[in-house]
C-alpha cells in the first residue's frame, strides 16, 4: 500500500513561470526534497544575473535548489540527487533532457507535465507550435518519462479549445493551471498503481523545436495568415519584427485584411493604421514598437514617421 502524501518525497524539476503553480500544488501536499532548475541567466537591459521563477519560489519556501548547467555531464549532481531518496521526480518545463541514470533514481520513476496533446508537439516549444500551426485545440499530457524526447507512455490528458486571439502568454496561463490540476489527480493513482498507462503512437508524432530570437522575423513572402499566427505564437518572447529602414520594428499585435492587389512588400495605410502587403493579404499593424521606445498603437506610430508608405519592398 502506498504511503500517505505527507510521507511521499518528491524532487521537482522545472524552471519558468509555467512550472510554478505545479510546484506550489505539490509543495502543499507532499514533501518536496529539492527543486532542480536552470542556472541563473542575464536578463534585462543591464544583463544582471536573474534566477528563474521556480528557483525564486523554492528559495522563498526554504526548498534546496540544484542548478546543473548540463545534468547529463555532471555525475556529481546525479549522485547528489540520489541522496534525497525521493519516491518520485516531477518534471515541468525543466529545459534539459534527462539521462537514464537520472530517470532510474526515484522509486516510482519520473512523470512529466507536458503542454500539448502528445504525441502532437513533442519538444521544447509545444505552446508556440500549436498556435503557429493553427491548431483548434491544445491541452496537457501527464506522461511517464523515458530517455526519449517526450516519447514516454501517457498517464492522462485533457484538452481545451484555442480561441482566435490566443497568444503564447494567454495559452501558457491556461495550460499551467490545467497541468497543475491534472497532475494532482494523477499522482495518487499513479503511486497506487491504479492508473491506465497508454503508449504513444510514434507515427503520429510532430515536433516543436526550440525557438530562437531570430525566428521572430516576419517574412512578407509568406502567407499573411501564417504571419498573423506567428505574431501571436511568439508573443511575448522572443517577439516578432519587420525590417524597416535598417531597423527592427517590433510587431506586437496585427490583423489580416483582404488582398489589395499590390505587390508583396508594399507598405501602405488602411484606416489610419500601417499595413504591409504579404502573400494573400495585408498585415495591419495594430501595435508596434520602435527600438528603444515604448509599445504604441499603429496609428500613433504613423503620426511620428513620414516614410512608411513606399512603392515596393
Amino acid at each position: 500500500m502506498q504511503e500517505s502524501p505527507e510521507n511521499t518525497t518528491i524532487v521537482f524539476m522545472g524552471s519558468p513561470q509555467f512550472a510554478v503553480p505545479i510546484l506550489e500544488a505539490i509543495d502543499g501536499k507532499y514533501q518536496v526534497a529539492a527543486a532542480v532548475t536552470q542556472p541563473d541567466k542575464p536578463a534585462g537591459r543591464g544583463k544582471k544575473m536573474e534566477a528563474c521563477a521556480v528557483k525564486k519560489y523554492a528559495v522563498s519556501r526554504g526548498i534546496p535548489v540544484l542548478e546543473p548547467v548540463r545534468l547529463r555531464k555532471e555525475p556529481e549532481r546525479i549522485e547528489e540527487l540520489k541522496q534525497f531518496k525521493a519516491d518520485l521526480f516531477v518534471i515541468a518545463a525543466y529545459g534539459q533532457i534527462l539521462p537514464q541514470s537520472v530517470l532510474d533514481i526515484p522509486k516510482y520513476g519520473c512523470i512529466n507535465v507536458h503542454a500539448s496533446l502528445l504525441p502532437r508537439w513533442r519538444g521544447a516549444s509545444p505552446i508556440q507550435a500549436a498556435i503557429l500551426h493553427g491548431d483548434h485545440e491544445s491541452g496537457v499530457t501527464i506522461m511517464k518519462m523515458d530517455a526519449g524526447m517526450d516519447t514516454g507512455p501517457i498517464l492522462r490528458q485533457t484538452s481545451i479549445p484555442l480561441v482566435s486571439d490566443e497568444n503564447e502568454k494567454s495559452l501558457s496561463e491556461k495550460l499551467r493551471v490545467l497541468g497543475r490540476d491534472l497532475l494532482m489527480e494523477v499522482i495518487p493513482e499513479y503511486l497506487a498503481g491504479t492508473i491506465t498507462i497508454t503508449p504513444q503512437d510514434d507515427e503520429a508524432a510532430t515536433y516543436a523545436p526550440l525557438i530562437k530570437k531570430e525566428d521572430g522575423k516576419l517574412d512578407v513572402e509568406q502567407p499573411v495568415e501564417l504571419l498573423e499566427r506567428k505574431v501571436r505564437a511568439l508573443n511575448p518572447w522572443p517577439g516578432t519584427f519587420l525590417e524597416w529602414n535598417g531597423k527592427q520594428l517590433k510587431v506586437h499585435e496585427v490583423e489580416v485584411i483582404s488582398p489589395r492587389m499590390q505587390d508583396v512588400g508594399v507598405r501602405g495605410i488602411h484606416e489610419r493604421y500601417p499595413v504591409v502587403q504579404c502573400v494573400g493579404g495585408g498585415l495591419l499593424l495594430k501595435k508596434v514598437q520602435v527600438p528603444g521606445k515604448k509599445m504604441i498603437s499603429g496609428r500613433d506610430f504613423l503620426n511620428g514617421v513620414h516614410d512608411w508608405v513606399n512603392g515596393g519592398a
